[in-house]
Formats: C-alpha cells, structure tokens, sequence
C-alpha cells in the first residue's frame, strides 16, 4: 500500500466496515474477493487455512496463529509466495482497511491451479488471500449469559489417519452433516466422535468436561487450537486441574461444567448435553474464571498486539 493509501485509510477513507480481502496482490471490498472455479482449494479442498481475531485494535495471540498457518503450508507442501512478515503485513492491512476494532481475520494457502490440461499437483502455482469480517461469534454473548446446548453426534470425525487434524482445513463435511442434526434436535453445538467413540472436537471448537475434580479434554484427534492452549495455561494458573487424554461420551453427560473453545468467542460455556443440564444448568464459576483471565489478557501486551491502523 502507497504512503498515499495509508493516508486515505488512516482518514477514514476507502474502509470497506463490512470486510476487507486481499486477492492477487491488492486489496478489494470482501464482496469483490473471489477465487477461480478451477481452483483446487474449491474443486478438493487442498488447502490450508488460519483464523485470528482482533479485540478492542488488538490481535491475540497473532504469533501462534502465524506459527501454526506456517506449519501447516510446510505439512501440506504450500508455498504462498509470501514471507511471514509479509503475511504478517496483509493481515493488519486487512484490518486496517475495514477500519474493525473487532474482527474474525482469516488467511488461507491453496494449492491454486495446476498447468492447463494437467493433473500434475507439481504444476500448480499455489495462492494465498486473507479477509478480515466483523467477530464472528460460535455462541454469542447472549447464549453464553444462559450457556449453549451441545448434542453428542453420531457422526464419526474423518479419522486423523486420513487427514490430520492439526493442519487446519476445510474438510468439514462430517462436522457440518452432524450440526444439521444437532439442529434437528435442538441443540446449537455439535461434537463429534472418533472410531473408537471417544469425544474429538466440534465444528471449529475445542472441548473440555469438568469431572472427578478436574478438567478433561481430548489429547488427541483434534485441532490444537490456541485458544485451547490459553485454556490449558490458565487452568494451571489459577490452580484448576486439568488433564489431556481420553474424553468419553459418558465424561460429558455426568460433567459438573462444559464448555468450548475457539478463536470465533473465546471460551464459551455448555449448560445443555444430550437435552438434559450440565451441573445446575447455568454456566459454572470455574468457566467463568477461566473467561474473565481469558479476555483480560487481551490487553496483555504478552498475549496481543495493536492493529497498525495508521
């Protein structure tokens, strides 16, 4: 972006306050964003993705969530044409050109289009794009005031063995398949099993049940999300103990207190498993602990980092 540019964003001119994208080298309304038909992002979902939000102008926990979208390019062989201070920049250009304070900013490699006429992975020219959005909430804050009711799918998750969890992606058929059947039953969260029955993760959300004394989530068959991690690190903090291991169906329906976690609201609690209440049926003083220290280090210059607006 132009010194001129910046100076028209920093004046409030040419924001886009319903999302900012940034396609092909430039920035565009998120509207105007748009991928090729042949992409194989859209036609195989190879591809690989990452989501931080900005609360109050400022990042959390960017860094990790560079980290990992690194991480997660190498694993699936994606190169973005782009250093990590430059997608570093693009995303709070993308920010910055929303003008948010509070947004949902999303960034995402694929594998692109491969040489016409070939089905060579190895010919493919790999492309990068990134959007920022108004927050994007799983459970809003009025369903966290009550807490969210949560149903424990039939669905099996896509086996790690085929495509691992800890690359993110947008393999979400199975999870989405059993959120219509939560809704069916009317519940608003859904959380899926592994081969074996135990409990894996939810559609874009990590779990974890307060039971004999302690915090369970899974340790394995999931995303390691980084909000999932702050959990782990405030639950030692605050002296709450907490385990990672096998989480079972049973563990979530005798819980004293539910809840999840994701980058889209933070953490959030479940007084609802299966139609019968978790606990008292109200969100739980343990989750609201671990909230409040949760959203306070969104000040913590250790945990966050201010949007370049200007």
């Amino acid at each position: 972006m132009t010194k001129a540019a910046d100076a028209g964003v920093a004046a409030g001119r040419d924001r886009w306050p319903a999302g900012a994208a940034w396609m092909e080298g430039s920035y565009c309304p998120v509207e105007e964003a748009k991928i090729s038909v042949l992409d194989l992002g859209l036609t195989r979902s190879d591809c690989t993705y990452d989501v931080v939000h900005v609360w109050r102008g400022r990042f959390y926990r960017l860094d990790a969530h560079l980290d990992r979208f690194s991480a997660s390019m190498a694993r699936l062989r994606l190169d973005p044409g782009l250093d990590r201070a430059g997608i570093e920049a693009i995303v709070h250009g993308c920010v910055r050109r929303a003008g948010l304070r509070e947004a949902y900013v999303s960034m995402t490699c694929t594998r692109g289009r491969t040489a016409v006429g070939s089905r060579d992975l190895r010919t493919a020219t790999n492309t990068f794009h990134c959007f920022a959005i108004p927050f994007v909430w799983i459970s809003t804050p009025d369903q966290q005031a009550s807490g969210a009711s949560l149903w424990i799918s039939q669905v099996t998750r896509i086996p790690p063995q085929s495509v691992d969890p800890a690359v993110k992606n947008y393999h979400w058929l199975d999870l989405d398949m059993a959120l219509l059947d939560a809704y069916d039953h009317g519940a608003q969260l859904v959380v899926l099993r592994d081969l074996t029955g135990a409990i894996t993760e939810g559609p874009g959300f990590n779990v974890f049940a307060y039971v004999d004394g302690r915090w369970l989530t899974p340790a394995a068959g999931t995303l390691e999300g980084i909000t999932r991690r702050s959990v782990i690190e405030l639950a030692s903090e605050v002296g709450q103990p907490l385990e990672q291991g096998l989480l079972t169906a049973g563990d979530l329906r005798r819980a004293a207190e539910v809840l999840i976690t994701s980058t889209a609201g933070g953490i959030m609690p479940v007084t609802v498993v299966d139609g019968r209440p978790v606990g008292t049926g109200t969100p739980g003083p343990l989750t609201a602990q671990l909230r409040d220290r949760y959203w306070a280090r969104h000040e913590d210059p250790q945990y966050s980092t201010p949007v370049r607006y200007n």
